[in-house]
């Protein structure tokens, strides 16, 4: 099974990171490092996961891939 792409970037306006996975409207986390970011984010995702199981809401797959990885 694919994971969900995750984005880490670093925020003039916050000055600090912030991770997103794009396929899950909303989940996104903050923190002053990359590192401590990815951890957030993930611990998000699994907060995400499973509300969004126990309210019976779709879940979508994978799917999100940057422009980056598209073979021309």
């Amino acid at each position: 099974m694919k994971d969900y792409h995750i984005n880490i970037f670093y925020s003039e306006d916050d000055e600090g990171y912030i991770a997103d996975i794009p396929d899950l409207k909303a989940c996104s986390a903050f923190a002053e490092t990359p590192a401590q970011a990815l951890a957030e984010v993930l611990v998000a995702k699994e907060s995400w996961l499973a509300a969004a199981k126990a309210n019976g809401k779709h879940i979508p797959p994978p799917m999100y891939r940057p422009v980056i990885y598209e073979i021309t």
